[in-house]
């Protein structure tokens, strides 16, 4: 029991030190890590190979993709390829369906691009489209916001869906396509909600772009098409790679396989997409590649998430060299939450410290010892893990999170009007998608 409460004490510490006293999660998880394993009584030597362990071990596996990933994104962002995207799929869908079509933008963009960049990317073609629509802002930014979320808390290359599949060792095609199923059904829910509550609440869009200048945004822009492909390629192969290795082996056992093999592999894969990416600038000027350049300003950004989840592996690897897993496997083996225990886990950290992110990797961290006892060792319920951890960091985004700042700020909310929909929203996000997971789990397990 004082295990137990020992590593309560320590998600508290984390949550109360980044939520209230702003201190970097990568120092939070860090000092819970070195707490735990002092206070669990474990020899001074074991907690320093545990941490090294943990957060070498960690980057050596996702590091890379971390890093690759986040280089697509700003090259589609800058390059204006996310805007001709969101373009090319209003045309798709139908300028009167604006709720829907700005729910499956921010699904597309935020596959590469962070929620936050994307909702500050599209701002003003949401406010264009939905003065033009007699609309009410509303119901469109949610929709935005929402579809953003999706794919940013459950579909992989997003950073912190693929930190919680490696800490977890799920198997990554498997994870993008489960998480793929989840946020779909999950975002056909959340176009009813904002359709409804568009009706409800009305703030008007105020566009900074006239309908002239967004068109003339996009005639700078990469073709769709092209701006499609360092998105679709990545996912496409790392899948195809899942696939064969089935055991019914539907590619066979010889060079096909194995060169699917090397190709679907997330780093070779996405760096097949970077190599598309590159390919998205009328003129691709090598200051790009710089130090100060768009690459340079990616490994910043990257930098970031690759220190919280190493810090993250660090803290999860403490974890599981004291006799945690034993001592939770025990109570959670016996317990009726089952896949819902990751979703409420996520849930109660996002909501207390505001970062989805840090959710995603400081529950797949705790958890990760008790794969076993929770009897979700198969990859099939390992990746199905990864998805609850998401679909539970999605919930709730309020006042500690900066995306709701974003949204409301960028949409002319008050704060209120904020809590009423993005803080509502995301709920109905998370629950949907843990709903839709509980159903797809009965059927295929």
């Amino acid at each position: 029991m004082l295990t137990v409460i020992l590593i309560l004490l320590c998600i508290v510490f984390i949550v109360v030190s980044t939520a209230r006293y702003n201190l970097h999660p990568f120092l939070a998880l860090l000092t819970a890590a070195f707490l735990f394993g002092i206070g669990s009584g474990m020899p001074a030597e074991q907690i320093i190979l545990a941490i090294n362990e943990g957060f070498g071990g960690t980057l050596g596996q996702i590091g890379l993709i971390i890093i690759i990933g986040i280089i697509i994104g700003v090259f589609l962002e800058n390059s204006g390829g996310a805007y001709a995207l969101a373009h090319r799929i209003l045309i798709w869908i139908g300028e009167k369906s604006v709720h829907t079509a700005m729910a499956v933008i921010g699904y597309i963009v935020s596959i590469p691009v962070f929620a936050d960049s994307g909702f500050v990317i599209l701002a003003s073609l949401n406010k264009a489209l939905t003065k033009k629509a007699n609309l009410s802002i509303a119901g469109t930014a949610i929709a935005l916001s929402m579809g953003l979320t999706a794919t940013h808390t459950m579909v992989p290359p997003t950073p912190g869906p693929i930190a919680a599949a490696g800490l977890l060792q799920a198997d990554l095609g498997m994870v993008m396509l489960l998480g793929l199923f989840t946020s779909t059904g999950a975002l056909v829910v959340i176009i009813f909600f904002t359709k409804y509550i568009g009706k409800k609440v009305y703030i008007d869009p105020e566009p900074e772009l006239q309908k002239e200048e967004v068109e003339q945004k996009i005639i700078g822009a990469p073709s769709p098409f092209k701006s499609f492909l360092p998105i679709v390629i990545p996912i496409i192969l790392i899948v195809l790679r899942s696939i064969g290795n089935y055991p019914t082996e539907p590619f066979g056992d010889g060079q096909f396989k194995t060169f699917i093999g090397f190709i679907g592999h997330p780093v070779a894969a996405l760096c097949v997409g970077m190599f598309f990416a590159f390919l998205l600038p009328k003129k691709l000027d090598k200051s790009m590649f710089g130090a100060s350049g768009w690459v340079g300003k990616a490994l910043q950004s990257a930098a970031i998430i690759i220190l919280i989840t190493g810090a993250g592996g660090a803290f999860g690897k403490v974890l599981q060299s004291s006799d945690i897993g034993v001592l939770l496997g025990t109570m959670i083996g016996g317990s009726r939450f089952g896949i819902w225990l990751p979703f409420l886990t996520a849930a109660a950290i996002k909501s207390a410290q505001g970062s989805s992110t840090v959710a995603l990797i400081t529950t797949a961290s705790i958890l990760a010892p008790l794969v076993p006892d929770m009897g979700l060792e198969t990859e099939l319920a390992k990746a199905m893990m990864v998805i609850a951890i998401g679909a539970g960091s999605a919930v709730v985004s309020h006042a500690n999170d900066s995306f709701f700042w974003v949204v409301t700020q960028m949409s002319g909310m008050s704060v209120s009007q904020g809590y009423q929909l993005q803080t509502i929203g995301s709920a109905v996000l998370g629950f949907s998608a843990m709903i839709f997971l509980t159903i797809l789990r009965f059927i295929i397990l």
